[in-house]
């Protein structure tokens, strides 16, 4: 009998102490990417830290030089693995240059400078082989992607 009693009083006071929830607004901050482009100075500064990535991932001694130009946010991410998979998913005796730039709005909810560079001798209008590059502000590099669409 008091187990009865335990759990209809159990049953009845979560009722009772229950609430009702009223005028509740959510709120969706999922911004889209910018269609913005990025200015001539900021597209220097970022193809100048691009560059030097991609010299410094030609010759694979200069891991320190690599670490310099990464974020400190990925620097713990990159791996000699993760680098040999760029460097064979990128052609780096093609001369790339700037395809598209803007912004790109991550999960986290802060919004980066990306750049897509496309490879010189690709003369279509919408290029078979991208290469997107997450920046921060400063110009280290938080993310590259090769993209082939082709695939």
């Amino acid at each position: 009998m008091k187990k009865l009693l335990f759990t209809i009083s159990l049953l009845t006071a979560s009722f009772l102490f229950s609430q009702k929830v009223v005028g509740l607004k959510i709120q969706n901050d999922n911004r889209k990417e910018s269609t913005v482009e990025l200015d001539k100075d900021k597209i220097a500064l970022y193809n100048e830290k691009y560059f030097a990535f991609i010299q410094a991932l030609k010759t694979s001694a200069d891991r320190a030089i690599i670490d310099g130009l990464l974020s400190e946010k990925v620097k713990t991410l990159v791996t000699d693995k993760v680098l040999q998979k760029l460097k064979d998913g990128i052609q780096l005796e093609k001369k790339a240059e700037v395809f598209k730039s803007g912004h790109q709005t991550l999960m986290d909810g802060v919004s980066y400078p990306f750049i897509q560079y496309k490879y010189s001798d690709d003369k279509s209008p919408l290029p078979k082989d991208l290469i997107t590059v997450l920046f921060e502000e400063d110009g280290r590099i938080i993310g590259v992607k090769p993209v082939e669409k082709n695939k």
